[in-house]
């Protein structure tokens, strides 16, 4: 028997109807190809989570410089521009609205995956200290990054610009800018990383410039109502650090508000990184954000049904998204209409590999029979 559930009511999105309210979020697989091209694995993936009323894809780094980690996507070549054509098609395949993560790292990155082997630039030379990087031989100590100039930043910038338009060229409806988890866009947000002394750092107004010509650059491409952007606003992973997160993340969701951007995705304080923890004492609460924000409000972090459905009634979210339900129980979807039991995570085959662990958990059908 199928009771009614509020994530199954419509909605518009960018001037498009969503069939419900349940997103697959940006999950990190690892599964493109040595050059950072989708693979029809990566179709069959996104086309069996294709239930869902909006996709976003993994985040897909818009230069080689921007990648810290092997086998993830990219959006700036002509072949992987080629090759995200099937995996958009396959997304689409039950009519989800599926956008595309912009992505760039940062200081996350190490020089032993940069294209000149050097340390990865960043807004200030400050170095990752609470944590390691993931390197293929194991987990080293991040290295100081160096300061990118005002030139190499406008070339960031134009760099964002091209990579929507190549996702427009490979059929996605829209875009989400990637400026959460400690990443560059973050990075640039945040005092304890940037330590500028020109017009991109010192107050919050400064701090906010990046991310400010990155939505003007990206609008050339894309109407602002297509463009949404992914917020970590507790989070402290990879030394997200600011001395007043609070001031900082309102104006932040207050500038995106009035200049009219399609959503703001807010990542829940329990959420660092790709793990769950107790939620910070300084921690801002999610619904207090989400009300400086007049458009669509995405929430993401640990929600199941429940949750999800308390999140819609008192209004703190329009859309809510499930990243490792989903990542387990690919028609997610069905399972919570008809309230059947949920597949539970396997940690093997999470980040790279083969089918196993990615496109092999059962379908409700499947786990019937």
């Amino acid at each position: 028997m199928e009771d009614h559930s509020a994530l199954f009511d419509g909605l518009s999105l960018g001037g498009q109807p969503l069939r419900n309210r349940i997103v697959l979020p940006p999950l990190t697989r690892s599964r493109a190809d040595d050059d950072g091209v989708p693979t029809p694995l990566m179709a069959e993936y996104y086309g069996q989570r294709a239930g869902a009323g909006l996709v976003i894809s993994e985040g897909a780094v818009i230069t080689p410089q921007a990648s810290a980690y092997a086998r993830v996507p990219g959006l700036y070549s002509e072949d992987q521009v080629t090759a995200w054509g099937p995996v958009v098609e396959a997304a689409k395949r039950e009519g989800a609205v599926v956008y595309a993560q912009l992505w760039h790292v940062g200081r996350q990155s190490h020089s032993s995956v940069q294209p000149d082997g050097l340390p990865p630039k960043a807004p200030s030379s400050v170095a990752i200290t609470g944590y390691q990087y993931r390197s293929a031989a194991g987990r080293i100590p991040y290295e100081t990054p160096r300061e990118l100039s005002a030139a190499e930043i406008a070339g960031i910038i134009e760099a964002y610009g091209a990579a929507a338009r190549n996702a427009v060229r490979a059929g996605f409806d829209g875009v989400e800018l990637h400026a959460a988890n400690g990443y560059l866009i973050d990075q640039f947000l945040n005092d304890g990383s940037n330590r500028r002394t020109d017009h991109y750092g010192g107050s919050v107004e400064n701090r906010m410039g990046f991310l400010r010509e990155v939505v003007a650059e990206v609008a050339r491409h894309l109407p602002l109502e297509r463009i949404g952007v992914r917020l970590s606003p507790s989070s402290v992973w990879m030394d997200a650090h600011d001395s007043d997160k609070r001031t900082l993340y309102s104006w932040v969701v207050r500038w995106l508000s009035d200049e009219g951007i399609g959503y703001v995705h807010l990542v829940e304080p329990e959420i660092a990184g790709s793990t769950t923890v107790d939620r910070p004492a300084a921690s801002i609460p999610t619904a207090e954000l989400a009300a400086l924000f007049d458009g669509v409000v995405i929430v993401t972090g640990g929600h199941d049904l429940a949750s999800a459905e308390q999140l819609l009634a008192d209004g703190t979210a329009h859309l809510v998204g499930f990243g490792r339900l989903f990542i387990s129980n690919p028609d997610l979807p069905r399972r919570f209409r008809t309230q059947a039991p949920l597949e539970p995570l396997r940690t093997a085959g999470i980040y790279g590999g083969g089918p196993e662990g990615y496109t092999d958990y059962p379908t409700l059908e499947a786990s019937i029979n």
